[in-house]
């Protein structure tokens, strides 16, 4: 492989050709490396489907629901949940790859398992195949809650990933008893997976492409080491020394995560639903408190847990005390101005939203929290002039060209608010709110059909919503 030719029989081949063996040197007899004997008749890939499948059932039965679990079902069973993994349930990490949100999503991952797991398995052993498994899904864990600290995540994707990504790897690097045409073809089905989840997690909202490449990565690296340092499973210590290697990589990579975020939730997203279980949170965050008084992504998890509560002063209280520890925490910063926001106190969010956009000018939502705090206070050119500036960040950023739109109506720039509802409506689709802000202004401009069209359609946008 790579012009180097590890086979023994290619060796020993070699070497007869060569004349340095004689006619009747004793050709070895290898067995296939995926046949396995002495060992039960369940495997590994039954045992973890299997797994998957009674939480899956738990699941239904806690929460009456098949098709969609709702998010505080998901935290009690274990989800990987940013604010309560970084606040030291780091158990979560492994946890969140037994569950799944709904029937659709098990079905998917559960078909992929059973292909994937089996040949993976067949190829490593089973507790090496497990170790990968394992390992794999902790990688897309960490690396689901260092790149969206403040989302939930579930499902077994991120370990499935790993599966493939090792299989990738040890058909490149490796060497097999198989010809190459069905190398190959094996080959370019896994890339084809690989490519296909990829562009599907880019084209759809709400799946973690970080958790698929976290465990895509590693399961890569994984698959390379002990393809070339440990081929033979006769060589046990070997493979041990390679899967303690990346526990230890991992370990430092937890370490690394823990340092770098807080438990943040982005801009414009509600905490995610874990009413049921923000006591027993808030309880165990303030012992934590109480023992390390100046951990910053403690304070920011309480902070959400009061939020779940309604508790809004006691949640502002630690959101100041996280800022008090890290000035530059952007995410904290923002949700104190939209805290301020939702409160009508548009003074106190303009200044924390200042105070974002002089720390980093190009932070989409800054501008966009600064413009909504000015048209709260009737400054809608400075608004205006702050949602442009966002919008030259993030040109797609849903609900800003409704808010320009909004504040250029006020100012009866009625072809500008216009044209930015229907841009709006071009980009995210059609709402009550955005039609009748449209015909507002088209009855502002005297343009009564128009106007009667536009409300017309948000009767029936609404009719629908009762539906």
């Amino acid at each position: 492989m790579f012009g180097k030719k590890i086979c023994q029989w290619c060796k020993q081949h070699e070497a007869a050709q060569r004349g340095e063996l004689s006619d009747d040197a004793p050709q070895p007899v290898m067995p296939a490396p995926w046949v396995r004997r002495g060992e039960s008749s369940i495997t590994v890939t039954q045992v973890l489907f299997g797994a998957n499948v009674m939480v899956f059932i738990a699941m239904v039965l806690a929460s009456g629901s098949v098709m969609d679990f709702p998010g505080n079902v998901m935290v009690h069973f274990g989800a990987n949940a940013g604010p309560y993994t970084l606040s030291g349930q780091w158990w979560r990490i492994f946890t969140y790859m037994f569950l799944h949100g709904g029937l659709m999503h098990i079905a998917f991952n559960m078909w992929c398992l059973w292909d994937l797991g089996a040949m993976c398995e067949s190829l490593y052993g089973r507790w090496t195949f497990a170790a990968i498994y394992l390992l794999t899904g902790i990688a897309g864990g960490l690396a689901s809650v260092a790149w969206n600290p403040g989302t939930l995540s579930v499902g077994a994707s991120g370990a499935i990933f790993g599966l493939a990504g090792a299989l990738i790897s040890s058909f490149y690097l490796g060497e097999f008893s198989l010809p190459s045409f069905a190398i190959k073809g094996t080959l370019r089905s896994l890339l084809f997976f690989v490519g296909f989840n990829v562009l599907f997690g880019s084209l759809f909202p709400g799946i973690d492409n970080a958790c698929h490449a976290g465990g895509l990565v590693s399961g890569l690296i994984l698959g390379a080491l002990i393809a070339r340092v440990a081929p033979q499973t006769d060589k046990p210590l070997r493979r041990l020394g390679i899967l303690l290697f990346m526990v230890f990589i991992l370990g430092l990579g937890g370490l690394g995560v823990e340092r770098w975020r807080a438990s943040g939730i982005h801009f414009g997203r509600s905490p995610m639903d874990a009413q049921a279980s923000a006591d027993r949170m808030i309880g165990a965050l303030q012992k934590k408190l109480k023992e390390k008084p100046n951990d910053a992504s403690a304070h920011y998890a309480l902070a959400h847990a009061y939020f779940a509560e309604g508790k809004f002063p006691e949640g502002e209280g630690e959101l100041k005390r996280v800022l008090d520890l890290e000035p530059q925490n952007a995410s904290a910063r923002t949700e104190l101005g939209a805290l301020y926001l939702q409160q009508e106190q548009p003074q106190q969010a303009q200044e924390e939203f200042s105070k974002l956009v002089a720390q980093d000018p190009g932070n989409a939502n800054g501008h966009t929290g600064l413009g909504m705090a000015l048209a709260n206070q009737q400054n809608h050119q400075g608004a205006i002039n702050e949602y442009k500036t966002a919008l030259s960040l993030e040109p797609q950023k849903r609900g800003l060209y409704y808010q320009l739109g909004v504040s250029q109506a006020r100012l009866k720039q009625y072809d500008d608010a216009i044209a930015s509802y229907l841009k709006e409506r071009d980009l995210h689709g059609d709402e009550p709110a955005l039609e009748n802000a449209l015909a507002d202004t088209y009855q502002a401009k005297g343009m009564k059909l128009e106007a009667q069209a536009a409300r017309d359609k948000a009767g029936q946008l609404n009719g629908q919503g009762e539906n």
